[in-house]
This record gives structure tokens, C-alpha cells and sequence, in this order.
């Protein structure tokens, strides 16, 4: 039987979600939590990859149990056993052939700017106090994005990709006090590629490029013409959006 099963994390004490030598990842703990408690070695299949101190406030992965798997159950054992900067919220079955990463329909992203000092939000805002920002500006650019597809600039240089294509469905800034947070939606997202469009946008506003240059940069398609990439800690992903008809029965 087929499991999906939902959980948020703090990313700032792991080397990204994808299992990997000498280094602590998101998947290794899901790994060894459910082994431990199915009592069988268990691989777990994540919805995405998120880099080393990235966040998520939904993400989900799926395996494959023989045992019936519930959350009335499973869910405090889980919870009991994983470190308290990884929760899981939700299990439950799904069709045999239904998969996190490729049944996936949209994903969502935000990214926290905090237009200040707070050491409270240090693990998750990229501080932002040394210049101001045209905010205007940067909405505006935003707004091209949904003109394009190919986003090989805001992609890393050594990526193993059949396709840099992506469709961007909705791309805006919100201002609240001193938080500044941009909101993204794709079908799918290339690596490196919401902290590298962020990098980008806070260059024009700063006035470091005009809102013209965006559209030169993507149609470079050079990775070095696009602006330097934001900082980890300010990006979480957000929601990942599934068929309707995707669990059992």
C-alpha cells in the first residue's frame, strides 16, 4: 500500500531534504523514524528537493508499507521519535501509482525579507537594513516573470535538467510592517531557482538594474547575468497542490 504523508520542517540544523554522505538531511531522520517504528528498513520519497537551510511549512513524501498506516496510530509515535524541528501532520493511503514529486500539479514558495534587524527571525528572514528597496520596481519585474518559460538564468550552472522550462502562474511582493515576503507559484521549480529570481529582484530594488534588464537577463539564459542568490534561511516552501482524485478509493 501507498502512503502519502505530510510534515513541515526548520531547515537550519540540515543539508537540505535529499539523503547524502556525512551530512544530517531532512530524509535521513524520516528515514530512521519510520524504520524504527515499522520495525523495517524504510526509503522514503520526497515531493522536491529543498537546499541546505531551507524551510518548509508543507512538504510531503510517500512510501510503501505492507503494514496498515494511520494516523490515529502512527502519527504521536512518528512525532515522538523525530527531532522537535521536524512535524508530521497527516498520513494517509493514496492510489498505487501516485507519486509526491511527479503527481504534483503546482508548488508554492515564499520568501521572507525582514526590513530591519530582529534576532528572533534570524533563522528564517533575510535581514535586510543596509539600503532601501523600491518595491515598485520589484512587483513590476515579478510581473514579467509569468511572461516566460525558460528560466535556465535562475538555474544552477551544474544541473543534470531534460528541460529549464517552467510555467511561473503567479509572482507578486506583500508589504506587511516591516515584512516583506514574495509569494511564487510554478508546476515545477528548477534548483536554486526561487532564491536566484529573489536575488535578482532586490538588485532593481536597489536600482542595481532597471525593470527592463529582467527581460534581458531570462532571455540570456546565463546563469551569471542573473543577480546573486538570497540567502537560504528566508525561503520556505509553502504548498504543494495534488489531483483531487489522488488518495484511495
Amino acid at each position: 500500500m501507498r502512503y502519502f504523508v505530510e510534515l513541515s520542517y526548520l531547515g537550519k540544523n540540515y543539508h537540505g531534504w535529499q539523503v547524502q554522505p556525512n551530512a544530517v538531511t531532512v530524509q535521513e531522520k524520516i528515514n530512521s523514524a519510520f524504520s524504527l517504528i515499522l520495525r523495517t528498513p524504510i526509503q522514503v520519497m520526497g515531493a522536491g528537493r529543498t537546499d541546505t537551510g531551507v524551510h518548509a511549512s508543507q512538504m510531503f513524501f510517500h512510501l510503501d508499507s505492507d503494514s496498515a498506516l494511520s494516523n490515529e496510530t502512527h502519527l504521536y509515535k512518528l512525532n515522538s521519535v523525530l527531532p522537535d524541528d521536524i512535524a508530521i501532520y497527516n498520513i494517509f493511503q493514496v492510489k498505487d501509482d501516485a507519486h509526491t514529486r511527479f503527481s504534483a500539479l503546482q508548488r508554492s514558495y515564499e520568501y521572507k525579507i525582514y526590513l530591519g534587524r530582529d534576532p528572533f527571525l534570524l533563522d528564517t528572514t533575510w535581514q535586510f537594513f543596509k539600503s532601501e528597496l523600491n518595491i515598485d520596481n520589484m512587483n513590476k519585474a515579478a510581473a514579467i516573470l509569468k511572461n516566460y518559460t525558460n528560466f535556465k538564468c535562475f538555474s544552477k550552472s551544474k544541473t543534470n535538467v531534460q528541460t529549464y522550462n517552467c510555467i511561473i502562474t503567479n509572482a507578486v511582493w506583500v508589504l506587511q510592517d516591516k515584512s516583506l515576503t514574495f509569494h511564487i507559484t510554478a508546476d515545477r521549480f528548477l534548483r536554486n531557482m526561487v532564491r536566484a529570481i529573489v536575488g535578482t529582484l532586490v538588485a532593481i530594488g536597489q536600482g542595481k538594474n532597471t525593470v527592463e534588464d529582467l527581460s534581458k537577463i531570462i532571455e540570456s539564459e546565463n546563469r551569471s547575468k542573473a543577480g546573486t542568490s538570497a540567502p537560504a534561511q528566508g525561503l520556505s516552501l509553502t504548498k504543494i497542490t495534488y489531483p483531487e482524485d489522488i488518495k484511495h478509493g
